[in-house]
């Protein structure tokens, strides 16, 4: 039988993800042929330096650890909600470098983001402007080969990670909160059914325009995958982290098909853990005063646990003496969202 957890927290990355048991029957998913996760080793090579960094020293709480192994096994999205700075996003990495899922895939939502810029885009004009050169370049008297619809279409990071992926790929899907109304409602057939079509790619290999199958570019690299149909369906779901700062309420049809974690502000210690995993070793004595004073302030306002590590990083960074340290430290960590709120030590 799988043991619990499969994401254990740790720093250490491993294999783990194989070990999951079979889907619960109305989770299971059957997509098309196999595709291979992007490699990504142990030191996530294929993302950025901060990204990296974010994953190798972000520290889950027993109840993440939960949390994420429940999304996990029941194949469902993690809707994390927290105040800003508590490591909503960092989690996505954290998950996909310990269960080596390859490179997270990144949605970032604002007002005027849809379910359409999620799946893919195709851009017609680039199309027959393409047409058009080749044409022009042609022999006189000769036809020249038509540009196919898949040269101007490229999957978004939703669509990526539904593809029909060996393992899950995890997506990120940042501040959900700053959506339009219609985007989390727009979502749940996508997430339920862990599927979509490609309109375009529908009625081209339809009318006999283009074989059955079509080559598309994913997110994030020139890489191509095969897509049949213009049909796209998951074989392992995603694991799909959704963030917000808890700033509107969302629908109760679409919380009913999230797991749900809401993170607080981290207690002293899960803090001086932070600071051990960004700086080495044990806070020292202006460290420890920092995460006091920052643990003190928190009842008055929303502070973020990098406001704190900004802080640490010019103490131990400059020769400023006590006094120069607090006023600037008193800079660094101003309430958030609220101007208003006193500010001082």
């Amino acid at each position: 039988m799988p043991l619990w957890p499969v994401y254990t927290g740790t720093k250490e990355p491993h294999d783990g993800i194989t070990a999951l048991p079979a889907p619960p029957p109305w989770r299971a998913f059957d997509g098309g042929p196999v595709l291979d996760t992007p490699a990504d080793d142990a030191d996530t090579a294929a993302t950025s330096p901060d990204r990296a960094h974010r994953a190798e020293t972000y520290r889950a709480t027993p109840q993440t650890v939960h949390l994420v192994n429940a999304a996990l096994y029941l194949r469902r999205p993690l809707l994390v909600t927290g105040p800003p700075g508590t490591g909503k996003s960092s989690l996505a990495y954290a998950v996909a470098r310990e269960l080596r899922l390859g490179p997270v895939l990144r949605w970032n939502i604002t007002s005027r983001s849809t379910l359409h810029d999620g799946l893919y885009r195709y851009d017609p004009l680039a199309r027959l402007y393409a047409a058009r050169q080749a044409a022009a370049a042609g022999t006189p008297g000769t036809t020249a080969p038509e540009s196919g619809i898949e040269d101007h279409l490229r999957l978004g990071p939703l669509g990526t990670a539904l593809l029909p992926y060996a393992r899950p790929r995890a997506l990120l899907i940042d501040e959900i909160d700053k959506s339009d109304l219609d985007l989390p409602n727009d979502l749940l057939n996508v997430l339920e059914e862990g599927q979509y079509e490609i309109p375009e790619l529908v009625r081209s290999s339809g009318s006999g325009d283009q074989g059955p199958q079509a080559e598309v570019m994913v997110d994030g690299t020139h890489e191509r995958v095969p897509v049949e149909h213009g049909r796209v369906r998951c074989r392992a779901f995603p694991f799909v982290v959704l963030t917000s700062n808890g700033e509107r309420e969302f629908p109760p049809a679409f919380l009913r098909r999230c797991v749900t974690l809401r993170l607080r502000q981290p207690d002293d210690s899960h803090l001086a853990d932070i600071v051990r995993a960004h700086f080495g070793g044990e806070p020292d004595g202006y460290a420890q005063e920092l995460i006091d004073r920052f643990l003190s302030r928190v009842g008055g306002g929303d502070l973020a646990t990098d406001q704190l590590l900004n802080a640490i990083y010019l103490a131990r960074s400059s020769d400023l003496s006590a006094d120069s340290l607090n006023d600037l430290a008193e800079q660094l960590m101003p309430y958030l969202g609220d101007t208003q709120r006193p500010d001082a030590f």
